[in-house]
Order: C-alpha cells, then structure tokens, then sequence
C-alpha cells in the first residue's frame, strides 16, 4: 500500500533519529517495543490485546504453532484457502506443527460438522474469511457467531484469519462490505489475525488481537523475535493507525482509502487534466481520449466489487499498444497501465496528483 504523509513522516522522523524503542521514558527502564501499537490497536478494536509480527502469513503460522502444535485445528473445507505467492492454509498448518482436520464441504458446512469433528486432540477452531474468492449458489457456512458459540460449549478457543484487514464499514461509500475487525472482535473471538498493509492501508505486517490470555502465550513463543517488526514498521504503523481514530481524517489522508471511495466527477476531473498534460506534449501520430471503464481492488479483497472508472486511453499509429506499454513501464519511474483494444490504458484513480508530471514525462520519452 501507499503509505500516508503522516506515516512517512514519522517514519523519518524515527529512522533518522534515536528513538525510544523499547524503552519506557515515563519509569526510565526498559520497555515494550509494541507499546505505541498496542494501545492504538485495542482501542481501535476494543480487544484486549494485541502483538504484531512481519506479515499476516507470520501471524497465522504463530499463533497456529502457539495454540494448536501437535494437536489438531477443525476447519471447514470451503475455507482452505490460497492467495498469492502460493500461501496455502494447509501448508502454513502442516508447517506449524497443527494437524489439519476437515470438515464440511466445499460449499456446505454445517455446525454439526465442527460437533461431530471435536475430540479430545482438538485444540482451535479455525475461520478463514475468503477475501480474494467467494463461492456462489448452493452454499451455506456458519457464522463466526455461531462458532463462538461452539468453542465456549466445548471450551475450545475460536480464531480467524482476516487477511486483509479493515476498520471502516465501506457499505457508507457504496461498496462492498468487508468485516471489521471490531465487529469480529465483538463476536467474544479469541485470536483475529490479518494484515497492516493492503486495505489498512498501512506498512507491511500480521497483526493478532484478541483475549489477553492468547495474545500473552503467542507473544512469549521464541519465534515471536524471529518475526518481529523493526522500529521503521512501528512507526509507519503507529501514525496510519493514528489516522482511523476520526474517519474523515482518514478517508482522506489515507491514499488507499482515498483512491477506493473517490466520487466518479472526481475522477473525471483528475483524468481530463491528465488528458490536457498529455495532448500539450503529443505528436500527431498519438490519439488520447477519456473512457469509461472500471478498476478492480486488488489486495486480496472485495473479489466482486467492481468500480466505475475514467481512464485516459493512448493509442499510436508509431507503436502497437504493447509497446507503448512496454516504454512506459521502461520509464524510471515505470509507469504501469494496461491494454484494451490496442489501446494503452491509464486509470486516473490510481495516479496521485503528485505523479502525473511522471507521467507526463515518460510519455514524452517515447
């Protein structure tokens, strides 16, 4: 993700000075490192605790090895899911040292399947919300309230892995809604695991809230150092977190928010001068012209949604559309677009005011 003004910000102001990292100004002795985020955190959830290591992927592999090695994790098996560079919920499980046991259907899983699959070897129930995929049609999953439920009945902690996580309804601003991590924390989850970055909008990271007494055993596991987070992350992380405690501040000074729930006139606006820049510098050979089109999320999630869009469309009577494509991404910076119709594709959503000189420049380097 882009990273705010402010997070950059401090990020500087930490990376190019002491800090007090792990120390404790107020009694002048050693302290927390994640102190700043911890706080920030749980408020913003109203979790009891919370720990953050170097990518979600580190956070589920943690807290698996932590509660559940060498016994076996119940989860159903529409939720086995698999992102990006082959992160598979299976192999992350086997890895930890979890046992793996199935239940359910691809499409059906009832609450009689985690019943009948608990024994005495049962040591977590596991819900993996499938935030690049859904499954349509004859389906039907149980709901995390109802599998807090199950796990207070059998005295079995309860967590889910959100992936890309998120603290705003974005059913406000017309799109799709995602679970809140304060909602999913609200349900009495144990443990919740999901990324600081992608639609947080913040620094690479896992983050893990939730009961105190769970967030302490994973915290004191030896691989906790091996993942941990450095002072430049904390940073980062503190001031994107310090953004969601007033939403409007946030929706606008987070690039990730912003770019999501930017009105269509705006976008307009913002593609029409880009098309202005571009036609000052053109030759005669390049036609440019405003299109409607739509933009994807990415990230991992809101794998339906789809966002109206404007973007400025390049064509060449010199160049074929790969090869427009080709010199721009040869530009330092690379300028990344797409192709349709042989034509080159630049959507404006995703172009920050202060990049459209870039722009500008590396269509004049053709």
């Amino acid at each position: 993700a882009i990273l705010s003004r402010e997070a950059l910000e401090n990020l500087w102001d930490i990376a190019g000075s002491y800090s007090n990292l792990e120390y404790d100004l107020s009694a002048g002795r050693r302290g927390s490192r994640y102190a700043p985020v911890v706080e920030l955190l749980c408020r913003l959830t109203g979790a009891e605790s919370a720990l953050v290591v170097n990518n979600n992927a580190a956070a589920v592999f943690l807290a698996l090895q932590t509660l559940a090695q060498g016994r076996e994790v119940i989860v159903s098996r529409g939720q086995l899911i698999e992102i990006g560079g082959s992160f598979r919920i299976p192999d992350i499980m086997r890895s930890s040292g979890a046992i793996l046991r199935e239940v359910g259907t691809t499409n059906k899983t009832h609450p009689s399947d985690y019943r009948a699959a608990i024994n005495e070897q049962t040591a977590l129930l596991l819900k993996v919300h499938t935030s690049n995929y859904r499954i349509v049609g004859f389906t039907e999953e149980v709901s995390l309230e109802e599998l807090v439920r199950i796990g207070q009945e059998y005295q079995i902690p309860v967590m889910e892995d959100l992936g890309s996580g998120n603290f705003l309804d974005f059913s406000r601003y017309g799109l799709t809604p995602e679970p809140t991590v304060q909602e999913v924390v609200q349900t009495g989850v144990d443990v919740v695991t999901f990324s600081g970055d992608k639609l947080l909008g913040g620094p690479q990271a896992g983050i893990i809230v939730g009961k105190k007494v769970y967030i302490d055993q994973i915290r004191t596991n030896p691989l906790n150092r091996a993942l941990r987070i450095d002072k430049m992350t904390i940073a980062a992380l503190e001031a994107t977190l310090r953004l969601y405690l007033e939403e409007e501040t946030v929706v606008q000074k987070n690039p990730t928010l912003r770019m999501l729930t930017m009105s269509l006139s705006e976008i307009h606006k913002r593609a029409e001068q880009l098309r202005q820049r571009l036609v000052e510098v053109k030759g005669p050979e390049e036609s440019i012209e405003i299109c409607d089109d739509s933009s994807q999320v990415g990230g991992g999630a809101m794998p339906l949604q789809v966002l109206p869009t404007r973007v400025v469309a390049i064509s060449s009577s010199r160049y074929s559309a790969g090869e427009l494509e080709e010199k721009f991404r040869a530009h330092t910076p690379p300028v990344i677009g797409r192709i349709q119709h042989d034509r080159f594709l630049l959507d404006v959503r995703t172009i920050q005011e202060e990049e459209v000189d870039e722009v500008v420049d590396a269509f004049r380097s053709i």
